[in-house]
């Protein structure tokens, strides 16, 4: 699985646990929903402010995000 796929499975596994919509994710990143599921499918790379404030509002480390770490706090 490469980078891109993990930190969607990832992203997609962290919204559930917080029972949030992709919408909902979308209007927080100022995307549409459509953005957002391609970056949850592993479509689309996003930019490294995207990613941080991913791993801030999820309250996880970017190298957890990235697959790099098995480890979710910073």
């Amino acid at each position: 699985m490469d980078t891109l796929q993990i930190m969607g499975t990832r992203l997609k596994n962290l919204r559930k646990e917080r029972r949030i919509y992709q919408r909902e994710m979308g209007d927080m990143l100022g995307i549409t929903q459509g953005h957002y599921l391609k970056i949850e499918k592993g479509e689309i790379n996003i930019s490294v402010l995207t990613l941080c404030t991913l791993a801030g509002y999820f309250e996880v480390s970017t190298d957890y995000l990235l697959g790099l770490s098995e480890e979710r706090k910073p």
